[in-house]
């Protein structure tokens, strides 16, 4: 039995880890890396082992960094199953086209400039048509159902309360008459969010790979992000200007529009117009409508006293282009809110272009920023940033609140863990999916916790278990 891991090895991108037994390979999640274009384009688009020897895939939830080279491992050559729970599948039928179609736009823009430059083209890493025929490997399963993946492997999906669908794998591997449970976290939530349950500790694990995303930061509470979030709108009506609000359309998209929904209802914000430019985020809210299986007891409350907690009268969700270009020749206060989260692609870039050299306006993130990409230069402060091929200055405020997390902090991780610890035999610990401080600060937690084997693995590194 042997893990080895291809991705988000001290990183938070491109999650990807090859588990073998049985003379059989099992991929837990195919991610996107994210990052410089040169290196995420060769990253990407070669994968690190042949497609073909892999027999199935194990997917934790529909994020692109967890599912977004899916299409790239099937047109490789794969032909096996892709295990995931049904909110998943719905979400991948989405955001897998979803991620074809802006690859594709963005390499016809550049290219545009690159002809003009005299420089050669370059491609995407797959297209639309390749994610569109991905998609019949996705195989559906409930919550807690165990389900065989291939010869002496079952698995098992417990919710992880991270974003719709989002599952926390338990293996069960027999191999030579040996038996382990491993367990694999997938991004953890937290505990008490609005809209979605919390994360469910997993029985009987042995070993286990946990995400690190946060593993050197604690989360101000919901209260305190809602607060936060009426605060810098409040301030930008003031100087008449625009908020800018870069977000995943997964799960962070609803979490704002839900919170938008009671602070306009409630009177602390005025009733100013709002617009979530995402054609992704639109299908993706359609979807939340339709898994109400996976919500937590607050917001079928608030379902039942609400016709649509996803919509209001001010709110207009954006699908056609003509309409998203509308809206940077809007001179008055409103809220947009576009993806994607970490402003590497889709229209959130149209809308920096436009708007971050007027200080009136403020953008503002709610989410991650990994490593070298737009959204955490922007974090950092630069003053000029590239987008589409062009510098641009920035003179709208940046700012940024970390209560609207859908992964679990340093003492959430910690305490999930321990009651995995205190439910099984949990011996071994991989921390993965956090930079290489978050990794090590969760490790030392581990090995203050109890935990007697605790691993800070490295990119393409293979460990027995």
């Amino acid at each position: 039995m042997k893990i080895t891991f291809f991705g988000a090895a001290q990183t938070v991108t491109g999650s990807m880890h090859m588990v073998e037994a049985n003379g059989r390979r099992i991929l837990l999640d195919c991610g996107l890396f994210q990052g410089r274009r040169q290196e995420t384009f060769e990253r990407n688009r070669h994968l690190p082992f042949d497609a073909r020897d892999v027999d199935a895939v194990v997917l934790s939830h529909a994020h692109i960094d967890h599912s977004g080279n899916i299409p790239n491992l099937v047109s490789s050559g794969f032909r096996g199953r892709i295990y995931c729970t049904y909110a998943t599948r719905d979400l991948c039928s989405a955001m897998l086209l979803d991620s074809g179609h802006i690859q594709e736009s963005d390499v016809t823009y550049v290219n545009n400039k690159r002809r003009r430059a005299g420089q050669p083209p370059v491609e995407p890493v797959y297209t639309v048509a390749d994610a569109r025929a991905s998609l019949k490997h996705l195989e559906g399963i409930a919550y807690h159902r165990t389900f065989p993946v291939t010869d002496g492997i079952a698995a098992t999906f417990f919710d992880a309360g991270h974003i719709l669908g989002s599952a926390v794998t338990v293996l069960e591997i027999v191999e030579a008459g040996q038996k382990r449970h491993l367990c694999f976290s997938g991004d953890l939530g937290r505990r008490h969010l609005p809209v979605l349950r919390d994360p469910e500790p997993p029985p009987q694990v042995d070993a286990m790979i946990v995400e690190s995303t946060y593993g050197t930061r604690l989360h101000a509470s919901p209260e305190e992000a809602a607060r936060s979030l009426s605060q810098a709108i409040g301030h930008t009506i003031e100087r008449g200007g625009k908020v800018i609000i870069p977000a995943f359309a997964v799960g962070r998209t609803q979490d704002i529009v839900y919170d938008l929904h009671k602070l306009i209802q409630n009177g602390d914000l005025p009733s100013l117009p709002v617009y979530v430019d995402s054609p992704l985020a639109v299908d993706v809210t359609r979807m939340f409508r339709l898994h109400p299986e996976c919500y937590d007891e607050e917001m079928r409350q608030y379902v039942n006293q609400q016709d649509d907690p996803f919509g209001f009268h001010r709110l207009v969700y954006v699908r056609s282009v003509e309409e998203s270009k509308a809206l940077n020749r809007l001179r008055t206060p409103c809220i947009i809110v576009s993806a994607s989260g970490m402003c590497e692609g889709g229209r959130i870039l149209h809308h920096l272009k436009n708007n971050l050299g007027d200080p009136r306006n403020t953008v503002l993130f709610v989410g991650f920023q990994a490593e070298n990409t737009l959204g955490r230069k922007l974090v950092e402060g630069n003053k000029t940033v590239p987008i589409l091929g062009e510098m641009v200055h920035v003179r709208a405020e940046v700012s940024a609140i970390d209560g609207y997390s859908a992964h679990a902090d340093h003492d959430e991780i910690l305490s999930y863990v321990n009651l995995v610890r205190a439910a099984g035999n949990l011996e071994h610990v991989y921390c993965v999916h956090g930079d290489a401080e978050s990794c090590e600060a969760m490790g030392t937690a581990f090995r203050q916790l109890g935990v007697k084997d605790v691993t800070v693995p490295q990119l393409g590194q293979a460990v027995d278990l």
